[in-house]
């Protein structure tokens, strides 16, 4: 399993991300590492669209299952028989976001992988198809920053893109009139421990390993946001 998930998904981007750093001017690994992240948020944006759309959809039927689980809080099988109904109803799938970050995840640890385990920015040739050939140099040296060293400056903005990427994604919660339940606490608390805890778990992530990660960090969360601006556009939301 491992060998195959080498030599189909590692080595693949491996390799465009060395090609790139041989078209590229001056060899930049900064940019090449961009233009890696795009491509392979490109790719999977048609996976990303469907967790989005999902999203803005269970935000448009949060208050009809709020009525339900109001009106049948006595009846649990019956609530769940209706909320089902309803989602079956409006064509949504409450885990699809969950089923594409699964997908993702393999591409994602790919990344991973080629930046913290190959000595990025050098090059291991034992990696490289015959067809691609090793740089003359690598400069990783982006807009005068070392991606091989540590980097507040990256890693802050990486934070700063993950707050925002977590507040534009995350599903306004109903107010209710009366009093709220455990369930409802526990669910606005997580949201609030997600859009607060996580940036900053991304900034110490991002500033221990290098500029490398959080350059990609900042890549792959300034993506998703223009992602998410762009289809929820296209939904009227």
């Amino acid at each position: 399993m491992s060998y195959l998930y080498h030599h189909f998904l590692v080595a693949p981007i491996y390799n465009v991300l060395v090609w790139l750093l041989n078209v590229l001017p001056f060899s930049d690994a900064g940019l090449a590492i961009i233009i890696i992240t795009i491509l392979v948020r490109l790719i999977l944006f048609p996976l990303s669209k469907k967790a989005v759309t999902a999203q803005v959809e269970m935000q448009r039927i949060a208050p009809e299952l709020e009525n339900i689980k109001t009106k049948y809080q006595d009846d649990q099988e019956e609530q769940a028989r209706r909320t089902l109904a309803l989602y079956k109803e409006r064509g949504v799938n409450p885990f699809s976001g969950i089923l594409v970050l699964v997908i993702q995840l393999p591409v994602i640890f790919a990344l991973y992988r080629i930046f913290l385990y190959t000595g990025f920015p050098k090059i291991d040739s034992t990696m490289l198809y015959t067809f691609i050939h090793v740089p003359a140099q690598v400069s990783s040296v982006f807009l005068g920053l070392d991606l091989t060293e540590k980097s507040a400056i990256l890693a802050l903005l990486a934070a700063v893109a993950t707050f925002f990427q977590i507040r534009l994604a995350t599903v306004n919660l109903p107010k209710k009139s009366g009093k709220s339940s455990f369930g409802d606490d526990l669910a606005k608390n997580m949201q609030a421990q997600m859009k607060y805890f996580l940036p900053v778990l991304v900034f110490f992530i991002a500033y221990k390993i290098s500029g490398v990660i959080a350059l990609y960090w900042l890549t792959t969360n300034l993506f998703t946001i223009g992602q998410e601006i762009v289809v929820r556009r296209k939904l009227k939301v």
